[in-house]
């Protein structure tokens, strides 16, 4: 054993260690050792030891062999090799090669392997490299194409361009992602991300070593996975989905390679992606999933509620204390809490029955419940579950009775008011700890109103003096936090008027309000609007904007914040420099949109429609989509603005109508007959945006006569789809510069999305496949209201139009909101 130790340490005498010029390969004769790096040939990673520095109170040093990017400031670790066994003296480590060829870590005191990459190999003839991609590989030195192990084969949280997230069909390798344990300790987490190992295309998240996903993005359809729109681009990331005999695995590109891009499956189980934005100095987050951080799974632990509209969203159920408060702090929450008191019934089984409940409101329960048939009543419920002492909680509603037994996880806390949130759970406590919380209940009210009265002078008068200091700051805050997506911002009356110059500078108006550029901090350009008829409380309002806060998507306006003050309701939102889209068809000094253009608005509003319909958490009818809600970005990206309007307006649905009946051209059918208004509504509206786009004019206005008559626009679309020539119908002032075949399947789609039978219309995920051209579109029939105007020489689309504007005026008047509601008999929203 002696001899073994003393050729060993002469072996590794003879590594020469790397010079301090950069370098991006290891030899079998040098070793990485203490700040020593690799860097890729680009400068774009580096790889080398790095420390997880101390945290407050913690003062651990963990050192990790990683890459991570070499240009950005701040550390982002990439790719670790060591997480199970980080140390804590640096100048212990060597990164070297071994005699048998792998790449090995070692620990120079005791003369020990760490880490190795354990190839199966006995040749020493090996070279290690990082590659500009980030991956780090093992090759023979005397033959560059043999590779020996890469990397990228071993991912651990972060998801590089041209990483394969699945299968090697032929080895049984599954790359996937493992989440980190907290910020400190790089160790595997709880949560992956990986294919669906069942077999479809599609990946998920679960818990680690499980196959139950908490979310799942939906099956590939050859472009983009379902749950994450977004993917259709434009983006700066080029997606593909491989599935062959010998792998099966999703990966990426960059379009542009000098955007530094970092995909991550982070410690709280959600799926980011950030960009680094060099002006600020700092990542941006531009996507998560899932959306809102309480759909993860027991992301807080057993006996906590999780909150999404609160910070923290982790909170221990009263009558528990936090597990590990370390952890937490290191945002490792799914410790969870611990009981304070121990149940009696534990104690003493005789005594089982003075145990009491303690009613949580207004809660989202756990999926995992028994129910409990034999027990028809609360007391009975409640009685059952006091005889058994593994019993921890009980709920009792419309579905029964419920039991819970052991720990109790994914407790998310819901809005009161609602009927489908206002679950009830009753939490089993020792009889004493329910008397002192429903004592200091009582207490904590009595305490608040004399300890306000008495605090009162005092904050008021610390209040004055902090306003100077903070009012300089909260410009400048909330403008990065626009910039970096960090949510809903609650602005100042005072604030918005500043930004928009007392409100001078009208952008436009509607049925819902007027809208005022700004600037906030002179610099961020935004649009405030002004809403009219909004009469709801702060508090309901305040829900409602965090509800369409949530909403992300590069076809949907993005809205940055609100102002409730008295009977103010503002909404802020990001600035489209490109005006609305009615401006550029419409308007004789406007340039002439080109066809690839006017294809991408018509497919990026069918794309920001499918999402409102069918990707948000409840389904969100615009209910009035027109060329003038549709605003363009500096690229012609369209934006669909309004959506989701209907919710400020509460029960009052008259100012919906009013929009309504001023442009009556985009109403279906439906909102003239009284029958129930579902997601239709807006795929009729949509056909005739998509039939203005192709022919530059109003549908209403006068494109086409037939005798002393004007003719309908759809109805002349209808016939000429008949006689298989359409290409007369489009914008003339395109001279016959477009793509034929979009052209005609897009007559199709419109004429489709228009018939008279909601059940005969597509929906807008089926609009976007058939202009994408992913489904075959047939020839559609001509909608009987189309086929009445057209029958009667005299008919023309005034007369339409004035009948519907009648029949809407008298559903105003005679109507309520229950005339329309969506589906199930829920508002409109």
């Amino acid at each position: 054993m002696s001899l073994f130790l003393i050729l060993f340490g002469f072996l590794l005498s003879l590594h020469f260690p790397i010079c301090c010029a950069a370098i991006d390969t290891i030899t079998s004769r040098q070793a990485l050792v203490g700040n020593e790096r690799l860097v890729s040939s680009n400068g774009k990673f580096a790889l080398g030891f790095f420390q997880t520095g101390s945290k407050s109170s913690h003062n651990t040093l963990n050192w990790y062999l990683g890459i991570w990017y070499n240009n950005v400031p701040k550390l982002t670790p990439v790719w670790i090799a060591d997480g199970h066994n980080p140390v804590t003296d640096p100048t212990s480590l060597e990164l070297t090669i071994s005699d048998d060829g792998n790449l090995v870590i070692i620990n120079k005191v005791t003369i020990s392997i760490i880490w190795s990459t354990q190839m199966n190999t006995t040749s020493n003839n090996t070279i290690a490299m990082l590659l500009n991609s980030g991956n780090l590989i093992l090759q023979n030195s005397s033959n560059s194409s043999n590779l020996l192990w890469q990397s990228f084969d071993y991912p651990t949280d972060t998801f590089l361009p041209g990483i394969k997230l699945g299968w090697n069909k032929v080895t049984g390798l599954n790359r996937r992602l493992i989440s980190r344990k907290n910020v400190i300790d790089l160790a595997p987490g709880r949560y992956t991300a990986q294919l669906d190992p069942s077999g479809a295309n599609q990946y998920f998240l679960t818990l680690l070593n499980s196959s139950i996903p908490y979310w799942s993005s939906g099956i590939w359809n050859g472009q983009y996975f379902p749950s994450i729109p977004e993917m259709a681009g434009p983006f700066i990331l080029n997606f593909t989905f491989v599935n062959n005999d010998q792998e099966k695995y999703f990966t990426y590109n960059l379009l542009d390679e000098t955007i530094v891009f970092h995909h991550v499956l982070d410690v709280s189980g959600r799926t980011k992606s950030f960009v680094w934005l060099e002006s600020s100095q700092d990542w941006v987050m531009t996507y998560a999933q899932p959306r809102v951080q309480c759909d993860v799974f027991a992301v807080c632990g057993p006996f906590t509620i999780c909150n999404d509209n609160a910070l923290p969203f982790c909170n221990c159920m009263k009558g528990f204390s936090i597990r590990s408060p370390d952890e937490w702090e290191l945002e490792d929450r799914t410790g969870g809490c611990v009981r304070n008191t121990p149940l009696d019934c534990s104690i003493n089984q005789s005594t089982s029955m003075q145990d009491s409940f303690y009613p949580m409101t207004c809660v989202g329960l756990p999926n995992n419940g028994h129910n409990r048939g034999d027990a028809t009543s609360a007391d009975k419920c409640a009685e059952v579950c006091l005889g058994n002492c593994t019993c921890t909680a009980y709920s009792y509603g419309n579905n029964g009775c419920f039991l819970w037994h052991g720990e109790i996880i994914n407790v998310k806390q819901q809005q009161c008011g609602d009927s489908a949130n206002t679950n009830t759970l009753y939490l089993r406590l020792a009889d004493e700890v329910v008397q002192r919380l429903q004592s200091n209940t009582h207490r904590i009210i009595i305490g608040t109103v004399i300890g306000a009265s008495v605090a009162l002078f005092g904050l008021l008068s610390l209040f004055l003096l902090l306003m100077i200091k903070r009012n300089k700051r909260l410009s400048a805050n909330r403008t990065e936090n626009i910039k970096g997506g960090e949510g809903i911002i609650a602005f100042r009356y005072a604030d918005l008027q500043h930004a928009t110059k007392n409100f001078s500078e009208k952008l436009g108006a509607g049925g819902f309000g007027s809208v005022f550029k700004g600037f906030l901090n002179d610099s961020c350009a935004v649009a405030v609007k002004r809403l009219d008829g909004a009469n709801q409380g702060e508090k309901q309002f305040r829900a409602e904007v965090r509800s369409i806060g949530i909403i992300q998507h590069i076809n949907l306006v993005k809205l940055y914040g609100f102002c409730t003050e008295g009977d103010s309701r503002l909404l802020v939102y990001e600035h489209v420099q490109n005006c609305s889209l009615d401006a550029h068809l419409f308007h004789s000094n406007a340039s002439v949109l080109k066809w690839s253009i006017r294809h991408q608005i018509a497919l990026g509003v069918a794309r920001g429609l499918a999402y409102l319909h069918d990707s948000c958490r409840d389904c969100i009818i615009h209910c009035d989509i027109k060329p003038e809600n549709i605003l363009l970005d500096a690229s012609f990206v369209p934006k669909i603005a309004d959506f989701g309007m209907a919710k400020f307006l509460g029960r009052d649905f008259s100012q919906v109508l009013t929009t309504m009946r001023g442009t009556i051209g985009y109403l279906a059918p439906e909102w003239i007959s009284g029958t129930v208004i579902t997601a239709k509504v807006d795929v009729y509206s949509y056909s005739m945006l998509l039939l203005e786009i192709l022919s530059g004019k109003r549908n209403s206005g006068t494109q086409c006569t037939s005798g002393d008559d004007y003719v309908y626009f759809p109805v002349q679309v209808a016939n000429k789809l008949l006689e298989g020539d359409v290409e007369t119908l489009v914008d003339n002032n395109l001279h016959g510069d477009v793509h034929l075949e979009q052209v005609e399947r897009a007559f199709k789609v419109a004429c489709w999305c228009i018939q008279d039978d909601e059940f005969d219309r597509p929906t807008m995920g089926e609009v976007v496949q058939y202009l994408e051209g992913f489904r075959e579109v047939e020839i559609p029939p001509m909608p009987r209201l189309l086929q009445a105007i057209a029958g009667n020489p005299h008919s023309t689309s005034y007369g339409y139009l004035n009948r519907a504007s009648q029949e809407a005026e008298k559903l105003q008047h005679d109507g309520d909101c229950a005339d329309f509601r969506a589906p199930g008999g829920s508002l409109l929203t």
